[in-house]
């Protein structure tokens, strides 16, 4: 990549374009030009309407994700009835988007009201590493998850039990996935540049070395292809179960003639049902904000079409806005972090406060602790 073969090039300069070759590049700062693929030199400056509302809307979606995920950790971690192995995962969720937001919001309105990336190279490539550990460790959170809610309603009594130390033990392997993949671009498999907005990092989708093209293509099998396909195998299965439960209990009570046959035990399963539909409606969200990013990537490295500036703020801005979801999910649908809100926040509470035998977002706990107890 030659950037200074590029016409516009010589056109850097602030103040010195003519009106009709300036280019989205030229209020870049001399230190990140280095960083800049020629492609965006083809495109006229952005309206700055764009860039203020890009900046209004992140630093809002910024304000409420670390204060509702915030809520989430704070509220699990200090109600005794809500610590279960199960509720380790969701904390771990909750903390890993608290912190993406955390890390990124900011960066991003500074940027956005200069209108391009004023931080150095060494804050864009910590602000595309901060992006891409926290939304790998979501996403694959959220599989273990799946991957729990399989355990527990698909093999019953036969699976085994999530314990403190197996919780720990996934989240550390997530963890380490993690950092392994997004420390990659710091040692020179792919690396971290500025996006066509030049207000947000992310991955080089659009160099023509195909050592770096091969990470766009594993990255995304590992942490994108394969985490869908393993919460698709987990979710069909599970909606199966559900299926086949709720017809063996509708024909029973056919035969004996009444109305339900729900005990505490049904009820339980019953919980778990409205569980697989929360968290599987989670999950759907997240992929729903990180497949526009995805398709960004790929039309980059396959040359599919030109991208626009515009066209990565959009993919930034739903990749962004996941980390908002899950406090607003947790609110809707958890019994137990409901009641734990309106006691410790009675104002901020989304009604007043149930203690359902069985949490729904963290539903396993209770066929966990009966298979530990059997």
């Amino acid at each position: 990549m030659t950037l200074i073969h590029e016409p516009s090039f010589s056109a850097y300069s602030w103040g010195q374009s003519s009106i009709s070759n300036m280019t989205v590049v030229d209020k870049v700062p001399p230190e990140m030009l280095h960083m800049v693929d020629s492609h965006w030199y083809q495109f006229p400056p952005m309206n700055p309407m764009w860039h203020g509302l890009l900046g209004f809307v992140i630093g809002c979606l910024g304000v409420v994700s670390v204060i509702g995920n915030g809520m989430v950790v704070f509220i699990f971690c200090s109600t005794k009835s809500l610590r279960s192995p199960s509720n380790l995962l969701v904390v771990n969720l909750a903390f890993s988007d608290m912190l993406m937001m955390f890390t990124m919001s900011p960066a991003m309105v500074i940027n956005c009201y200069y209108e391009t990336w004023v931080l150095g190279p060494f804050m864009c490539e910590l602000y595309g590493f901060f992006g891409s550990l926290f939304g790998c460790g979501s996403i694959w959170t959220m599989t273990v998850i799946a991957l729990d809610r399989y355990n527990v309603i698909v093999k019953g009594l036969s699976g085994t039990p999530l314990t403190n130390k197996r919780a720990c033990m996934w989240l550390f392997l997530v963890w380490a996935m993690a950092l392994g993949w997004t420390l990659a671009p710091l040692f020179g498999w792919n690396r971290y540049v500025p996006e066509g907005n030049m207000t947000a990092c992310g991955t080089d989708y659009l160099s023509k070395n195909w050592l770096s093209r091969s990470y766009i293509l594993v990255y995304s099998f590992f942490v994108y292809f394969l985490p869908l396909f393993t919460i698709i195998y987990s979710y069909y299965f599970i909606v199966q179960a559900v299926c086949a439960h709720e017809k063996g209990m509708r024909e029973q009570a056919k035969k004996m003639n009444v109305a339900s046959l729900r005990s505490q035990e049904n009820a339980n399963t019953s919980a778990e049902c409205k569980l697989a539909k929360v968290a599987l409606m989670t999950i759907s969200l997240w992929f729903f904000a990180w497949t526009p990013y995805l398709i960004i990537n790929w039309v980059g490295i396959f040359e599919g079409m030109k991208i626009s500036p515009l066209a990565t703020i959009w993919s930034s801005l739903f990749a962004k806005a996941n980390a908002v979801y899950n406090p607003i999910v947790y609110g809707i649908s958890h019994p137990k972090y409901r009641a734990a809100l309106y006691k410790r926040f009675p104002s901020l509470a989304c009604s007043a406060g149930t203690d359902d035998s069985t949490s729904v977002a963290s539903g396993a706990t209770t066929a966990s602790e009966e298979k530990s107890n059997a």
